[in-house]
């Protein structure tokens, strides 16, 4: 798995953040910072839950 992120769609309201702070961080309050851009397994459904969670739809799973 391979997460991204649209920064010309992220607004970041850190709900991704708070999904899966391992994985998703904030940069100066403006865009999100994906600190492992392949998480290990465990964290696929956190991960998956904070692109859910976004209400921009700027994070995307990318299959491997």
């Amino acid at each position: 798995m391979m997460v991204t992120v649209d920064p010309d769609l992220c607004e970041a309201n850190a709900l991704c953040v708070a999904a899966a702070p391992e994985v998703f961080d904030l940069v100066d309050d403006e865009v999100v910072d994906i600190l492992l851009p392949e998480p290990p397994a465990e964290m696929e459904s956190a991960v998956a839950e904070a692109v859910i969670a976004c209400p921009k739809q700027a994070l995307r799973i990318l299959a491997d």
